[in-house]
């Protein structure tokens, strides 16, 4: 996974949290998207930070994961949202 590059929500989404929840609704496909608690953390670190590497390094910090699982973790809910056009890569 590259790390050098930075994420951004995608202009045509809507989320809102709900507990320790987020919910999101892609405008354009009109498609809603739950997101669980750890799903929801990375959300808040993307809106926050933007930066993959220290999204990446926050996340280690707070969850007892190895560092090659959350690559593998985060880079898969990446891929996801973005197919889904939830989010883009600068």
């Amino acid at each position: 996974m590259d790390l050098k590059r930075n994420v951004r929500l995608s202009p045509d989404l809507i989320s809102q949290e709900i507990s320790d929840e987020t919910v999101l609704l892609n405008l354009e496909s009109e498609d809603y998207y739950g997101l669980d608690p750890v799903g929801t953390r990375i959300w808040q670190l993307i809106v926050e930070l933007g930066d993959l590497q220290l999204i990446y390094e926050q996340l280690l910090a707070e969850y007892e994961v190895t560092p090659e699982q959350l690559a593998t973790d985060l880079e898969a809910f990446l891929d996801e949202a973005a197919d889904q056009g939830l989010l883009h890569f600068d």
